[in-house]
């Protein structure tokens, strides 16, 4: 090497200057990438893009999708990101079947809906129309016609007083599964109790028992059932004790002409 002669140590090393472009390279994309990412992002929120596309519904049981989504109100000419989740919560929450509601955008141009609702322990009966009875006991308004009472027993007989209120608290304590065994429960009151009750379950056996001890006797019925011949129906006394007594011929085959 010639004296006072400098060689750079990138002419010495090329694999060095290689590297030191290739970082300058993978920096410039990153740079452009974020630049378009940007573009992106503020062409998205300024366009239709982002705009209100559908409206989804989750956990809804008895309310229908189309009945919450017409009550929240959303409107389909502004961005999701836009949309007062607030006032669309407000607006369901006015259903008083609704227990709760989340509300959360969905890229690029959905919004969800998630309720929670309260749970129907029963439907009263008048004159042919249903009007359904919640968990906190609220009676609503009569179903609308044509629409089919679902996942709770109908009550027939019965009016807003202690007699409904002691038979909800009962029906309450019961497990879910029993409680949707049970089609309908009639009011029959007798002269030694004012509480007395007839239900007609789903597997074709009727049950006389009281709503003073609902929840304590019917615990068995599950059990109660087992143990009887499921081709022969008839009722099953849970008023004091727990004993079967099988429909008469005559009222087996009435019973067989009308399920079919």
């Amino acid at each position: 090497m010639e004296k006072g002669k400098i060689v750079s140590i990138e002419d010495r090393i090329p694999k060095l200057k290689q590297l030191r472009k290739s970082k300058a390279n993978r920096r410039l994309v990153l740079l452009l990438s974020l630049f378009f990412i940007l573009i992106a992002c503020v062409l998205y929120f300024l366009s239709p893009l982002s705009y209100v596309q559908s409206v989804q519904v989750e956990g809804n049981r008895y309310i229908t999708s189309k009945q919450i989504v017409k009550l929240s109100k959303i409107k389909k000419d502004r961005s999701i990101w836009k949309v007062d989740t607030g006032s669309t919560v407000a607006n369901i929450k006015k259903n008083p079947e609704i227990a709760s509601v989340k509300v959360t955008p969905i890229f690029p141009n959905s919004i969800k809906n998630t309720v929670s609702e309260h749970n129907r322990m029963a439907y009263l009966s008048n004159d042919g129309k249903f009007s359904p009875i919640l968990e906190n006991g609220s009676v609503l308004e009569e179903l609308a016609t044509g629409e089919i009472p679902v996942f709770a027993p109908v009550l027939i007989g019965f009016k807003e007083g202690k007699a409904l209120k002691l038979l909800l608290e009962e029906l309450d304590k019961l497990p879910v599964e029993i409680q949707n065994a049970i089609s309908e429960i009639h009011h029959a009151p007798t002269k030694t109790d004012g509480y007395h009750i007839v239900m007609f379950m789903n597997d074709g056996y009727e049950v006389s028992a009281t709503s003073r001890t609902l929840s304590e006797k019917m615990i068995h019925y599950p059990s109660i059932v087992s143990q009887l011949d499921p081709k022969v129906k008839g009722v099953i006394d849970l008023e004091v004790g727990s004993y079967f007594k099988a429909y008469k011929p005559a009222e087996q085959k009435e019973d067989t002409n009308e399920e079919n």
